[in-house]
């Protein structure tokens, strides 16, 4: 009797959470689609080393499930042109190489976002907050196979990994609209998104770590799919 007593208690916790979390959470889901618009750029053997230097124009679509008014999923397709010229670099010993490339990179990517404040579109005193992101991606890239002369690199395209992390600030812009800007680097698996590679002796610019990109920029979405009751209740 003891046991099932205990069962009973128990069943009666978990359903009185399970409220708590349906009641709490339920109400605030709402879905984001819009586009993102800014400038790329890339971190690795040749070129600058700056992080944050957008210098090719950049985009995407981006969606969010908003699971309540701090934390939402997201996914994106970004379109990131890059490239790098050892002319722009600081370091001087660049400068004297004298390489430079061109390369674009698809990259599709899911993850976590989350507000430093609750954030709701639809209430005046929350409809803006910072953020913060993190995602798993995969992109596709050229990747050399073969040094055919100085000015001239066969390619294939190839797909790798990268782990995007970023901040933000979003809020609402008119209607159901809002507006973010956001800064996100991306650290990737691969070292020869810039046709270096120590598998091809003419292309092993040395170089001692994996490369990086990064998208800074905008984005536009509209927020849609949240109960009329909710709404209501938050003006």
């Amino acid at each position: 009797m003891l046991y099932l007593h205990a069962i009973f208690t128990m069943k009666k916790r978990f359903l009185f959470i399970l409220f708590l979390v349906i009641t709490t959470v339920s109400p605030s889901q709402s879905h984001e689609v819009g586009l993102t618009f800014g400038g790329s750029n890339f971190i690795g053997d040749i070129g600058r080393t700056n992080y944050v230097y957008p210098n090719k124009a950049a985009g995407g679509v981006i969606y969010k499930y908003n699971i309540n008014t701090r934390i939402a999923l997201r996914g994106s397709y970004t379109y990131l042109p890059i490239s790098g010229d050892d002319a722009d670099a600081e370091n001087e010993y660049r400068k004297l190489q004298a390489r430079s490339f061109n390369n674009t990179i698809h990259e599709f990517a899911a993850g976590v976002e989350i507000n430093f404040y609750e954030y709701d579109i639809d209430n005046n005193k929350n409809n803006y907050t910072p953020y913060i992101f993190t995602k798993i991606a995969t992109f596709n890239y050229k990747s050399p196979v073969e040094f055919i002369s100085s000015n001239k690199v066969r390619v294939e395209n190839k797909f790798s990994f990268s782990i995007p992390v970023g901040i933000g600030i979003k809020g609402h812009l008119f209607d159901d609209f809002a507006i973010g800007f956001e800064v996100g680097v991306r650290y990737t698996l691969s070292d020869d998104i810039d046709y270096s590679t120590p598998k091809i002796e003419a292309l092993n610019f040395g170089g001692n770590g994996n490369d990086w990109y990064t998208f800074t920029g905008l984005s536009i979405v509209y927020n849609f799919g949240k109960p009329k009751c909710f709404s209501g209740l938050t003006r």
